[in-house]
């Protein structure tokens, strides 16, 4: 009895404090979620200070579509992460919005049969215009493919979205701070987006081919050589079980942080907690690791305010 009851509840004094003190006293007050938010700041904080570790970062395309894209970029161009793996959609949004596409505040409740005869399309909250994302693409994309083919008429999606990051001039975008910070953007569903559309496109007049396998075997590479391995993983999906897949031969992630809004009990892996990838080797048995449950719009900005603070 005495081991379980060592640590007490402490009440939370809120009035002038940083983003660190916040996290701080969030881990003495005994929330819920709350103090597992403070469990994945102080990994996250171990992780980006343990130089022999690869970085992971892996998210999905919606939150792009927010103001978020400009937080991930700041953390690409401070360094904090060496390898990304994301969806085609981030690459859709990301470009779009840095070829000058603007997206707009809505709202969840919207008649969407109205929306699409005006040419709006809704994503959650945010409208985005026809001109903004599937227009604009196609425009920009064209002339880029029609430079890169004469180099060369065979390209993997991790040379792909390089060559279109560096050809950016967006401080908030994605792209353009990987590109710049010569960090990886891996996308094992290129195809599944505006941006591998338009590639299907420009084959069907082009000598142009996709190797998809040439990005898989550079993530083989990287998780056969590394000893130590990381990962800030935002939602689910292909993109975090990329992380996790990949990990599992390098004897499974020595940091995880999995931020979500599924639930387990359906078996979905967007549902289930990085418990579950121990029992796979994805995530090592000792490894410093924590399920966050919550939206990402909203736990993402208090957790990196607290890192810049502490590191």
């Amino acid at each position: 009895m005495n081991e379980l009851l060592k640590r007490k509840v402490e009440d939370m004094n809120l009035e002038k404090i940083s983003f660190s003190e916040l996290i701080s006293q969030m881990d003495s007050s005994g929330g819920f979620s709350a103090k597992n938010l403070a469990t994945s700041v102080s990994i996250l904080e171990d992780m980006i200070k343990d130089k022999e570790c690869i970085k992971f970062l892996s998210f999905p395309a919606c939150i792009v579509a927010t103001g978020l894209r400009g937080a991930i970029a700041q953390m690409i161009e401070k360094g904090l992460f060496n390898i990304i793996i994301t969806t085609c959609g981030t690459l859709d949004h990301d470009l779009a919005r840095a070829y000058g596409g603007e997206y707009f505040h809505g709202s969840f409740e919207l008649d969407d049969a109205k929306l699409h005869k005006i040419g709006i399309n809704r994503l959650g909250n945010v409208l985005i215009p026809n001109d903004s994302y599937g227009v604009i693409l196609e425009k920009k994309m064209q002339p880029v493919l029609e430079e890169l083919v004469k180099q060369k008429n065979e390209w993997s999606g991790r040379e792909l979205i390089y060559e279109f990051g560096k050809r950016l001039n967006d401080k908030n975008s994605i792209l353009y701070q990987a590109a710049k910070k010569n960090v990886p953007i891996y996308v094992p569903g290129i195809t599944d987006g505006a941006f591998g559309t338009n590639l299907v496109w420009f084959s069907q007049d082009h000598e142009f081919k996709l190797d998809v396998l040439k990005d898989e075997k550079e993530l083989s590479d990287i998780a056969f050589t590394k000893k130590k391995t990381g990962a800030l993983m935002i939602g689910g999906g292909i993109s975090k079980h990329h992380v996790i897949w990949w990990a599992q031969f390098s004897k499974g992630l020595d940091y995880a942080v999995y931020i979500t809004t599924a639930t387990q009990y359906d078996g979905s892996l967007s549902g289930a907690r990085l418990t579950e990838a121990v029992s796979w080797g994805k995530v090592k048995e000792q490894a410093k690791y924590i399920t966050v449950d919550g939206d990402a719009t909203i736990i993402l900005p208090v957790m990196l305010a607290a890192i810049y603070e502490r590191i």
